[in-house]
């Protein structure tokens, strides 16, 4: 019985490094070809598009103003739609839900390689509303929570988990922090791959984006047994034991915490 538990307690790979060493990259590819390709605004920073905006209302100019504040209603929709997936297809058995978020994104980065400069502002809205699925859809590697399609998060969180390490010297912050830094460092390295693949390939450069997304489809088909996995078993081991230890000091604070108390209202036994 207990075996066959075990066979049927999966992972899931879409939240394994591998998948979201292809995310990263994807994501930092489409902040790259919307930047420097669409009109200098950010596919996936939607601050700095606020930012943008504000100054064009500011001073007036209407038409720059919409210029960044389409992408950032087609980034809010895009989370709303990746949802609303999640809600209606979590129970699907063939393919994952974040599978059917994958397949969207590479069909909508598809088509918006046919898309003319002059059609810049449909573009950019397609490219932000991809990220904003991909974003709410894949939000933990390895159980840490993370974004694949901007860094601020991630930068927050490694230095976070760097000062744990450097603390405690908690293996588990270390792995931690690590994690964390290479998704920036991905994120960058697919910034800099859009960059230059945009010189030759102009506005098909987003194809590259398609691929990476198409490798990340094809790896949430395999599964990771957590049973057979020693690094998972690991982390599953350490944490019983930081849970234990924290339970037995919780009890030792009560216990002395109602002694005090118990001496407190019977103050003879305090002589």
């Amino acid at each position: 019985m207990q075996a066959q538990l075990k066979r049927l307690h999966h992972g899931q790979m879409s939240e394994s490094f591998y998948t979201a060493m292809f995310l990263s990259l994807s994501g930092g590819l489409q902040d790259a070809y919307t930047y420097f390709f669409r009109g200098k605004v950010f596919a996936n920073a939607q601050t700095g598009n606020i930012v943008l905006m504000s100054q064009n209302l500011f001073e007036g100019q209407w038409d720059k103003a919409l210029h960044y504040f389409v992408p950032l209603l087609a980034f809010a929709l895009g989370v709303l739609t990746a949802e609303l997936l999640r809600r209606r297809f979590q129970q699907l058995q063939k393919l994952h839900w974040r599978q059917l978020v994958v397949l969207c994104e590479i069909l909508l980065l598809f088509v918006v390689g046919f898309f003319p400069q002059e059609l810049n502002l449909l573009a950019n809205a397609i490219v932000s509303f991809s990220c904003a699925m991909q974003v709410q859809a894949f939000r933990k590697v390895n159980g840490y929570g993370f974004a694949s399609t901007m860094c601020i998060g991630n930068l927050r969180s490694g230095m976070e988990a760097l000062c744990g390490w450097l603390c405690t010297g908690s293996r588990q912050a270390a792995d931690k922090a690590l994690h964390y830094f290479a998704i920036i460092f991905l994120f960058g390295l697919g910034a800099g791959l859009g960059s230059v693949a945009i010189e030759p390939w102009g506005r098909f450069s987003i194809w590259c984006s398609c691929l990476l997304l198409v490798v990340c489809f094809g790896l949430m088909f395999v599964r990771e047994e957590i049973e057979e996995n020693p690094a998972i078993q690991a982390e599953l081991t350490e944490l019983r034991s930081d849970t234990r230890e924290l339970d037995h000091l919780v009890r030792e604070e009560l216990h002395e915490e109602h002694e005090e108390l118990r001496k407190s209202l019977n103050p003879e036994q305090k002589q």
